[in-house]
């Protein structure tokens, strides 16, 4: 058996592991924060040594080579990041350098395709022919997968799902544009829109989960307030339910999928989030694609991209997953 080994490269974390080329096993796992601020050469290195500590766990395996997940754009063909808001990079040779460094083969695709493949791969998707997914972190991603395939589009753009407008006179997106869904929807813009309530005199307990210190509200934060039963938490999840269902509405009208996987933290909200959410869906999109389509959390938390970005090579070198 062949192994390869996944990274998944997010805003806030790199995930490495080492996988077996059929999917049935993962080894090594890794992780460290990614701290893009210190520039493309830091992280670089941060990955470099992740994938050599998950190898060494996997010692005695045949290594074959490595996939890599990365936020885009990006070319799939040259290996090169094009742009990455979260990351600050522009232009980055990020598979010959990895690949170099390791001395072995590599693939490089967009960290949310891969996600998704996983789901399809190992995940909440297995066995379906027409999968949306979301990946929902520091910014929103998305992946879809057709008979198998990744779409990528004819200039590896495809499933940009969070930057899709759904206000166009809306909140200011990192990538320049108004009133994208990862303004309103990502794990940073759910923190904002409930420290803006705070600020603005919400009746809340959230400050006393950090200790009066707002800078250090997050997402989870806002979920974990919501479960203990905080109205006004409640009222961001559900507000944030809206806008990611405004969102999946469109998908759904658009691809008709099987399935729709939403990944990543937002889903430790639950049935607090996915319920006003497949409600929204069905107020939004025509009922045949609505009752055609599972709208389900993704069931590998922290490890899709890593299989994603396995199966991604295996796919490419030797033909199938």
């Amino acid at each position: 058996m062949r192994y390869i080994v996944g990274i998944d490269i997010g805003g806030t974390n790199i995930v490495a592991g080492t996988v077996a080329e059929d999917g049935s096993e993962l080894l090594g796992l890794v992780s460290q924060p990614t701290i893009a601020e210190q520039g493309a050469d830091a992280v670089m290195q941060r990955i470099v040594k992740l994938a050599r500590a998950s190898m060494a766990q996997a010692r005695g395996k045949e290594i074959a080579g490595v996939g890599i997940g990365s936020p885009g754009p990006l070319n799939t063909k040259t290996g090169i990041v094009l742009l990455t808001p979260n990351l600050g990079w522009t232009n980055f040779p990020l598979r010959d350098r990895l690949g170099q460094a390791l001395g072995l083969p590599a693939t490089l695709d967009n960290d949310a395709n891969c996600a998704i493949f996983g789901e399809w791969w190992r995940g909440a998707a297995r066995g379906s022919d027409y999968v949306v997914g979301f990946t929902i972190g520091t910014g929103i991603g998305g992946g879809i997968v057709l008979a198998g395939k990744i779409y990528r589009g004819v200039s590896d753009v495809a499933g940009e799902i969070g930057h899709m407008s759904i206000d166009s006179n809306g909140r200011r997106c990192k990538c320049g544009n108004d009133g994208c869904l990862e303004a309103y929807a990502s794990g940073p813009a759910i923190a904002a829109r409930a420290v803006e309530g705070i600020q603005t005199g919400a009746d809340t307990s959230l400050p006393r989960y950090v200790k009066d210190d707002l800078s250090k509200i997050t997402a989870q934060i806002v979920y974990e307030a919501a479960h203990d039963g905080d109205e006004y938490a409640l009222e961001v999840v559900h507000d944030t339910a809206k806008f990611l269902g405004t969102g999946v509405a469109n998908i759904v009208n658009i691809f008709n999928p099987e399935v729709v996987v939403i990944c990543g933290g937002v889903t430790l909200a639950g049935e607090k989030l996915f319920a006003p959410l497949r409600g929204e869906v069905k107020r939004r999109a025509f009922k045949p694609a609505v009752d055609a389509c599972r709208i389900v959390p993704g069931e590998l938390t922290g490890t899709a991209g890593v299989y994603g970005a396995a199966a991604v090579f295996v796919q490419r070198t030797w033909g199938t997953v």
